[in-house]
Formats: structure tokens, C-alpha cells, sequence
């Protein structure tokens, strides 16, 4: 490829890096060149440059990049390891975490088995709106302390202790310093911008004696509220007095087009021109048949652009601001109005309640044991206690409760020689759990999983019926992942799913992990915050509307700024936007309500 001036800059500088640059400037184009070229220029053997990323979508995309890179050798591809940086944190932690008094053995729990192992504390406190700050505090330090507990007692550490517990690591140990440095003299940081303090921590000890390349686009900060701070990139100059190269100018993912032109003056509030091509904003009726028409027609006129293009993987984001639209999208796109034609896809939600219904159909695959009652409960009171993660919902936390003292009711009288109460919330749990053991299982994993998915959503038990739905978002069974495989070799040496359970549970931890992750195609819905570090053939970017009654607006949700609201706005919201705006290559659309469109799209003055 012919490099830009700024990315010969880059080539030609040595020691610590700042790289900072807009969506498809280069910047991560040009790190992985100059990864090769330390590779071959400067390490030895056993030597590699680590690539680090926040994303599982970003490494995967990363991965492939350099998979595609003709200039590169395979021996110096080899020599370039790209991960998240909660996979580095943990193998630094598996190896050596007991020089803080950790257990030898250490296992990971995951966002649900944390949302399930705090229940108890959260349970015991009102809803998060209506504590007072100390109670709050309170709550935090109540969390905080039984994290370090389920740590150093049973050595299951959630994520959140990954980035605190390295950093007393490197800082404490300068031999294990050198030790990292040697291994990997140099270490190139994706979206710096968005580290937080821990992470931040961890990183000062890197530099210490490793090269430090930090990749950062400055307008791109919207993980405010993970702790990433405005003043990162400072610190790093203060810190490292960083050769500085700014590909603020240049754009490769939508060139030829004025996407990142559209992009940059959502950030100014001003805009400079009265056409930007690759952009086209549309509007649509406020009422829901007349707006998920014209999304699902947008979406139809969208695909048919990137499917005549004859490109492999094609993929289409449909970016919407909340989770709860992720939903209702998806949910239209399956059974879209007026008899339109449904719409193929995946959507992107968050997991927790996926993982732990998932739980329930692998119990379920297994043959049924003399506590097979008694399993699913306790999987059914987890689903509940963990499906909200760290904000689980007080009804939530109640239905496990209930659900706990219906069972034990049960078992009284079953006990007592008596017949379970005929107005238990258990029965109709019962009545389908015994319809699902009635089905034959196949030995195809795929087959099997939406036989029981099936049963869960049309039997007549709601809270199985939920489980059932949650599961759909599931996507590792798809052909020739290692979750099917694994199953399928769990039923050639039982004849049964003998440990179908155990295995998904790895599974979701592997996934967490995994660094080969596709990067999404076809047409994907995903919350707009979910789409950072990822790009798109073509971009759909759909809000809400406002509700009225009587002629004034009793609800206006869903929107990109908070009740379309102009006081709302601030640089995180102007920020989401462009992110959103800047992921399609091609075109970004964008649909919002005729009576009352986002303010961001209109003149400040």
C-alpha cells in the first residue's frame, strides 16, 4: 500500500508513541505495519508485539487485518499477538496472582455468576433511584468488600478486579516487569483514550520498560461512565513525552464519501454544508406501524445497495439508542407490518439473562436425574437473580425469592405425603419441564437446543416462556463453533449430553475470551454505544418519537439526545452520535420523527 506522510512519520519514529486520529484515519492500519517492522527489525525469536484492545469485535477486526496484509510475512505475523486487555489481565493473574495472596487456583465469575453472588447484598437495599447518596455508598463498599471475598476465599474474581489487582502486580514487582518487557518489548494500546484509572495504572508499569505505541481518537471518549478520563492523553505526554502523530485529516474507512466531514460537525454543532454525500437523513411518521415500516423499507433498500455490490460478508448496523429498542426492532423485524417480508438478523443485546437462560436449556439437554426439579430451580432463581447484571430490577429479585419459597412449599408436602398446592406458580413450571423430557433427543446440538428453545416458548409456564425468548440471542451454535463441537462429542462419548451444562458455561467464558470472533455481517441491531471500534458496509442510525395525548407529549423515549431535549445535549451525546454516524463505509442513514426530529440535526440557531 502506499503510505501517507503521517504514516511514514510513524514508520520512521522510535520509542513512546501517540498516534491520535478520527474513525478510519489510519491509525491502526499503520500500527500493525510498524508492529511487523519492530518484529523484524528489532526482536528476537521468541519476541512479539502486543496488540491491545478493549473489544472482542476490535481484536477480531484487527486479526483479520493483518490476516489480509500481503506485505506481511507468516513468520512476522506470528510474531504480533493481539488480545483484550481483560485476557492479558487475566493471564498475568492465573500465572502469578498468589504473590498477592490470592489462591493458586483462580476461576473467573463472569457478569452473571457476579449479578448471582451479590443478589443477596442487593436484594437487601431499595431500588437504585431511590437511595440516598450514603446508602449508595453503603451499597458500593457492601459490593466491593464481598468481591475481594469471593477473591481471596474462593478465588473467583469478577472482571472489575482484573485492571487492580495487575496493577499491584507490576507495580510491586519490577522483576516481573522486566519479565513482561522481554516478552513484549513493545505494546501498542487501542482507544487509550477510554482507559480508566486501574487500567491507566497497569500501563504506567508497562512503560516502564516496555515501548509504549497509544492509538486514541480524542472526540471519540462516550465510556465516560466505565472512568476514562478527559485528561488521559496528557497523561501520557506528561508521562512519556511521546512522539506525537496526528492523523486527524485523513479517512480510509469512508473515503470518497463526506461521512467523517457529517461526523465532525455533529461535534461543532455547525454545519457547513447543505448536502454531505454518503449521508442521507430521512423522516417518518410518529406512530409505530408507520415507523418500523419505513425502517423495515430502509433496511429492504439498504441490503439490496450492498448485495448488488457482489461484496463477500456484507454487513448493515440498524443503530438505535437504547436497549429496550434493540428489542422492539428485532422483534419487527421478525413479524414486520403490514405483511412486508421479515428481515434476517442478529441483534446485539446484553447477555446476561441470554447466559444464564442458556444455562437452563443445557440442564434440560442432559438426561434427567433425581434432582432435575430441584437443578432447574435453583437455574431459574440464578436467571432471575443475575438477568439485570449490576442493576437487577427489585421484581426480579422478588420472583426468585418466590420462586425459592413455592419449591420449598412444594417439598413440604410432598414430604407430608400430601400433593403440591394446586395453585402454585410451580405447576405450570412442572407441567413443562415434564413436557421437555418427553422429547427425544437427536445428538445434533443444533437440533436439540431449539427443540427445547421451542418448548420453553410455547409452553405455558411465562417464566420459562422468557427464558425461552432470551435464548434466541444466542449465537454459539452456530456451524463449526467449538460450543457445537463440544456437544456433539459430549453425546459421542455418552450417548447423552452427559455434561451439556459444564460445557455451555466454559463456552461463555471462552467466547470472553476468544480473539477469532468473525466481525459481525448481514444486518446486525445494535444499541448505539455498542458500536464503537466496529464498521459497517452502511449504517441505519432510528430513534424514537414523541407520544401525545390530547395534542401534548406525554413521552418522548428513545431518542439520541435524552427526550430530544436541546438542555440534554453535551459532548458524550454529540460524541455517541458521531461514533454512530462514522461506522458505515459507504452510507449512513438516518431516520428520525417528522414532528419532532433530533435536535442534533438541526441549526443551533
Amino acid at each position: 500500500m502506499n503510505l501517507t506522510e503521517k504514516q511514514l512519520e510513524v514508520m520512521a519514529a522510535d520509542g513512546q508513541m501517540l498516534v491520535t486520529g478520527g474513525p478510519g484515519s489510519g491509525k491502526t492500519t499503520v500500527s500493525i505495519l510498524k508492529a511487523a517492522q519492530m518484529a523484524d527489525r528489532d526482536f528476537g525469536p521468541q519476541q512479539k508485539v502486543l496488540f491491545l484492545s478493549f473489544a472482542r469485535a476490535s481484536v477480531s477486526r484487527v486479526v483479520e487485518a493483518i490476516e489480509k496484509e500481503k506485505s506481511i510475512g507468516k513468520d512476522t505475523k506470528r510474531k504480533i499477538e493481539v488480545e483484550t486487555y481483560h485476557s492479558f489481565f487475566w493471564r498475568i493473574l492465573k500465572a502469578h496472582g498468589y504473590l498477592l495472596g490470592l489462591p493458586r487456583r483462580l476461576s473467573i465469575l463472569t457478569p452473571p455468576a457476579e449479578a448471582i453472588a451479590l443478589s443477596v447484598i442487593r436484594s437487601s437495599y431499595k431500588s437504585e433511584s431511590k437511595l440516598s447518596n450514603e446508602e449508595k455508598n453503603a451499597k458500593q463498599e457492601a459490593e466491593r468488600t464481598e468481591r475481594k471475598r469471593l477473591a481471596f476465599e474462593e478465588g473467583k474474581v469478577c472482571f472489575d478486579l482484573f485492571a487492580p489487582f495487575v496493577g499491584e502486580l507490576l507495580h510491586g514487582s519490577a522483576r516481573l516487569r522486566k519479565l513482561l518487557a522481554t516478552r513484549y518489548p513493545a505494546i501498542i494500546l487501542d482507544e487509550f483514550q477510554d482507559t480508566n484509572a486501574e487500567q491507566w495504572y497497569v500501563v504506567q508499569a508497562l512503560g516502564t520498560d516496555a515501548k509504549l505505541i497509544a492509538l486514541a481518537d480524542p472526540e471519540q471518549r462516550i465510556f465516560d461512565f466505565i472512568g476514562a478520563d478527559p485528561e488521559r492523553l496528557n497523561h501520557f505526554r506528561e508521562a512519556y513525552n511521546p512522539t506525537e502523530i496526528d492523523f486527524s485529516d485523513a479517512n480510509h474507512r469512508s473515503a470518497g464519501t463526506d461521512i467523517a466531514k457529517f461526523g465532525n460537525d455533529l461535534l461543532k454543532g455547525s454545519f457547513e454544508q447543505q448536502k454531505y454525500s454518503g449521508i442521507d437523513v430521512q423522516v417518518f411518521e410518529p406512530f409505530l406501524d408507520q415507523a418500523m415500516t419505513k425502517l423495515v423499507t430502509m433496511t429492504y433498500e439498504a441490503r439490496s445497495r450492498v448485495v448488488a455490490s457482489n461484496k463477500e460478508d456484507w454487513s448493515i448496523a440498524v443503530l438505535v439508542p437504547t436497549k429496550k429498542m434493540t428489542r422492539a426492532v428485532s422483534d419487527k423485524f421478525r413479524e414486520p407490518p403490514a405483511e412486508m417480508q421479515a428481515i434476517p438478523h442478529t441483534a446485539v443485546v446484553e447477555l446476561e439473562a441470554a447466559i444464564l437462560g442458556s444455562e437452563i436449556v443445557a440442564h434440560l439437554m442432559q438426561p434427567s436425574g433425581p434432582n432435575d426439579a430441584s437443578i432447574l430451580v435453583d437455574l431459574l432463581c440464578n436467571y432471575f437473580h443475575g438477568k439485570g447484571g449490576d442493576r437487577p430490577t427489585k421484581s426480579a429479585l422478588g420472583e426468585a425469592d418466590r420462586i425459592r419459597t413455592a419449591f420449598e412449599k412444594w417439598l413440604s408436602a410432598l414430604e407430608e405425603g400430601k400433593d403440591p398446592p394446586k395453585n402454585s406458580m410451580l405447576q405450570a413450571t412442572f407441567k413443562c419441564l415434564s413436557e421437555i423430557r418427553a422429547i427425544e433427543m437427536t445428538g445434533n446440538p443444533d437440533t436439540d437446543w431449539r427443540a427445547i428453545r421451542a418448548a420453553l416458548e410455547g409452553g405455558n409456564c411465562k417464566r420459562l416462556r422468557e427464558v425461552g425468548n432470551e435464548v434466541r440471542n444466542i449465537r454459539l451454535l452456530e456451524r463449526g463453533t467449538q460450543l457445537r463441537q463440544d456437544l456433539a462429542q459430549d453425546w459421542r462419548e455418552n450417548g447423552g449430553y452427559a455434561s451439556a451444562l459444564l460445557i455451555v458455561r466454559q463456552a461463555f467464558v471462552q467466547e470472553h475470551f476468544a480473539n477469532s470472533a468473525k466481525p459481525e455481517s448481514g444486518v446486525v441491531i445494535m444499541n448505539m454505544h455498542k458500536a464503537k471500534g466496529k464498521q459497517f458496509d452502511e449504517v441505519i442510525i432510528f430513534e424514537g418519537w414523541p407520544v401525545k395525548q390530547r395534542g401534548k407529549v406525554v413521552a418522548n423515549l428513545d431518542r439520541i439526545v435524552r427526550n430530544n431535549d436541546r438542555s440534554e445535549v453535551n459532548e458524550g451525546v454529540r460524541q455517541n452520535f458521531r461514533v454512530s454516524v462514522t461506522r458505515g463505509r459507504s452510507r449512513t442513514n438516518i431516520l428520525t420523527p417528522r414532528t419532532d426530529p433530533c435536535v442534533l440535526l438541526l441549526p443551533e440557531h
